[in-house]
């Protein structure tokens, strides 16, 4: 089965709004075994979305299109898909009813005539309902082509997928097999990993597996992925040669992973692991906290963060030794040890990571030069520290910070967790 996604919206094409929906759809038809052969951004424009149509008319199974369903005049998709199918739009009372109690429920007041616009379906189109929007889906069929528009509001999109287009796909369309495995290696480029591996991956051309280099900062996860008629014998055929793999490259692979990131896959071994984690950080100004504060949750492995940014509080809160810094420099791995063990003991976690450094464009209060990065790490009654120097610009040397915290937190916590 093959589809192509369509995102609508000028807002997508001028970087107003960033297109996430299309990576959750892609994502998820791959899963199920549909592959993805293209994604369009288009203007809500009435030739433009017609034009995209005819494009796939015929060449995929499923054309998959979010965005343009609102109530607002610019929104056109709706009637371009009745266009497009020579139908007609007609009041949906069921639809109708629902936008009614939502709008009652939600507002508090009476239906208006835009939002009973919503409500507008092509005469001879499926509906899928919205139990969580007041913009239903929409499902057509044209020759050999099944159309679906979607609204573009990404947790109404996500509903409208998982709930009610993915049991259509698996009653109407014979799905593939379909396994994805993903190896992490760490410490060897993109470039030089190729090279290591290059006869390897010709044999994997000849069991008609596909392999993709994704490189991350400090890593190379490589992804193998193959169709077939059973889940079970492609599996086994993946395993053979990530064994294979393993064989060929022992300083440099780390294992499976079936996370997208490092970071994923930290917040999966802390979890599982049972470890909690606190933070303080300099140049990193609080974004290592961010990240692990964005996931659901997190309060059961992350206990908190300092961030200390300037050295007086550095002092005042963390408790660093004043003759350190003098001796050593605010940028140092002695000052970021102090940072570490200072927040271990604050937040009353079993390990801390601390970074300090120099980001740019100006040296500020360290003697070391811009992109000089220190991170220390602090577990049980023992703290190891590093440095590194990430070059320019300042926003580079933040992330190199960052996924360089990652990396070393998932090489520890998995080696607890292999000894335990």
């Amino acid at each position: 089965m093959k589809a192509a996604i369509i995102t609508i919206g000028d807002e997508l094409l001028i970087g107003q709004v960033v297109d996430t929906n299309s990576v959750f759809i892609g994502q998820q038809l791959e899963a199920i075994g549909c592959k993805v052969i293209e994604k369009i951004a288009v203007s809500d424009t009435f030739h433009q979305i017609i034009e995209t149509f005819e494009k796939y008319q015929n060449k995929v199974d499923l054309v998959l299109i979010t965005g343009g369903l609102g109530p607002t005049k610019d929104d056109i998709t709706k009637k371009t898909f009745a266009h497009y199918f020579n139908d007609e739009l007609v009041m949906n009372t069921a639809v109708l009813d629902h936008v009614t109690q939502l709008i009652a429920n939600y507002y508090n007041r009476p239906l208006n005539e835009m939002n009973r616009l919503q409500a507008l379906v092509p005469s001879k189109c499926e509906v899928l309902f919205n139990d969580v929007g007041t913009a239903p889906g929409m499902l057509m069929v044209k020759e050999q082509t099944v159309f679906v528009s979607l609204p573009g509001v990404p947790y109404e999109m996500k509903y409208l997928i998982t709930e009610k287009l993915f049991p259509y796909i698996k009653k109407h369309f014979q799905l593939d097999a379909i396994v994805h495995k993903t190896v992490l290696t760490v410490g060897i480029g993109e470039s030089m990993l190729a090279e290591k591996i290059a006869l390897w991956e010709d044999s994997l051309q000849l069991q008609n597996i596909h392999l993709a280099y994704l490189p991350q900062f400090g890593l190379v996860r490589l992804r193998l992925s193959k169709t077939g008629d059973s889940v079970e014998e492609i599996t086994q055929e993946i395993d053979e040669k990530i064994k294979e793999l393993q064989q060929l490259i022992p300083a440099f692979f780390i294992g499976v992973t079936n996370t997208d990131t490092l970071f994923d896959e930290v917040v999966q071994l802390l979890k599982k692991s049972g470890l909690t984690l606190a933070t303080a950080e300099s140049c990193t100004g609080g974004s290592i906290a961010q990240k692990l504060t964005s996931i659901e949750g997190a309060s059961a492995y992350f206990k908190g963060s300092a961030v200390t940014y300037a050295t007086e509080s550095k002092i005042a809160v963390l408790g660093v030794q004043q003759q350190t810094i003098e001796t050593y420099s605010v940028v140092s791995e002695e000052v970021a040890k102090e940072m570490a063990v200072g927040a271990k003991k604050i937040f009353q976690t079993d390990l801390a990571i601390a970074t300090t450094g120099n980001a740019g464009p100006l040296k500020g209060d360290a003697d070391a030069e811009v992109g000089t990065v220190c991170i220390a790490f602090a577990y049980e009654d023992k703290v190891e520290s590093f440095t590194y120097n990430f070059g320019k610009p300042r926003h580079k040397v933040i992330q190199a910070a960052v996924e360089k915290t990652w990396l070393l937190l998932y090489q520890y916590i998995r080696l607890q967790i292999k000894s335990t």
